[in-house]
């Protein structure tokens, strides 16, 4: 791992506990700093009702931090929006936000029109399937983003277990997303969840990002922001565990595909490729980084080798 990411490590990690929601509500009264949460859903009538009515409920109503709830709903086939309107959320239909553009499948469309619906100068989104939903997921992440003006984006990072398997969740940050930011993007290799739904980041920045407008918007955002703002101004914050709906491996291979294909469009800036993979275990003080050797060597086709080919002749 670079020095600079080590330091980073140290320097830009926290956990929710850190910044009381009192502190925060100080932070932003002080700053005068609006904050909206936005909650891309698509068929997500089982979990959005709970999530929209935690949030109210914490962090509008018992302390006033969040300042609106905005669920933009990508064309569900269930009852998303009303559920959703019914917890206490404003609905949007993606279609009905900039019509003039017609609308592309794909969450990062949903995230990149809803800049336009939503008026907080810190945004924060939230995706709309999570089970065991804590306030924390919000608090945790706005939080630097109002007590640090150099801090702006910040990015959940959690426990994902698969079923009843601790820590096997997030296969594709494991096999497709981490390999390449280690590899291209090496300053990026501190973040534990970069494909994450959760994190938020200041108006300011979000609206000089280009969007992907499928998957692989989490980490063209990242990466991006990387160049835009620098690794100092982004952060990680520890909100636990995150429980949520598991797609099947079709599906996880398109969401790799996607990802892979904003990752080659940002090569062609020509970043450093370092033969490293930090990968992150949590210890007594929280996660912690092992740093491993990717292997390069290649072997070449056994029929170029002399002895091979002789014995073939045998």
């Amino acid at each position: 791992m670079l020095e600079e990411v080590e330091r980073w490590l140290n320097a830009r990690s926290w956990s929710a506990g850190d910044r009381p929601v009192q502190h925060l509500l100080s932070a932003k009264r002080a700053t005068g700093q609006s904050v909206s949460v936005v909650l891309p859903a698509l068929d997500e009538e089982a979990t959005v009702g709970d999530i929209v009515t935690v949030i109210r409920r914490e962090l509008m109503l018992r302390v006033p931090l969040v300042d609106e709830i905005v669920v933009v709903d990508s064309g569900s086939g269930d009852r998303t929006a009303e559920v959703a309107a019914a917890a206490g959320a404003r609905v949007e239909h993606r279609d009905a936000i900039l019509p003039r553009i017609p609308a592309l499948p794909g969450k990062g469309e949903v995230l990149w029109r809803s800049l336009l619906v939503t008026g907080g100068d810190i945004v924060c989104f939230v995706d709309a399937d999570l089970r065991e939903f804590s306030a924390d997921f919000v608090s945790g992440i706005v939080g630097p983003l109002l007590t640090d003006p150099d801090v702006h984006l910040v990015k959940a990072m959690y426990d994902r277990p698969l079923g009843t398997a601790p820590g096997q969740g997030g296969r594709v940050t494991e096999l497709m997303a981490r390999p390449l930011l280690n590899m291209h993007w090496p300053r990026l290799a501190g973040f534990v969840q970069p494909l994450g739904g959760e994190y938020a980041a200041r108006r300011s920045l979000l609206e000089r990002l280009p969007f992907p407008v499928g998957y692989g918007v989490e980490l063209g955002m990242l990466v991006d922001a990387l160049h835009l703002v620098g690794l100092d101004a982004l952060a990680q914050v520890d909100v636990g565990v995150r429980v949520h709906r598991h797609q099947d491996g079709r599906a996880l291979g398109r969401m790799a595909a996607a990802i892979y294909r904003t990752a080659q469009l940002r090569l062609a800036r020509g970043h450093l490729v370092r033969p490293t993979l930090t990968q992150f275990e949590r210890g007594v003080d929280g996660f912690e980084p092992r740093t491993y050797t990717v292997d390069t060597e290649e072997r070449p086709p056994m029929t170029e080798i002399a002895e091979y080919a002789a014995r073939r002749v045998a």
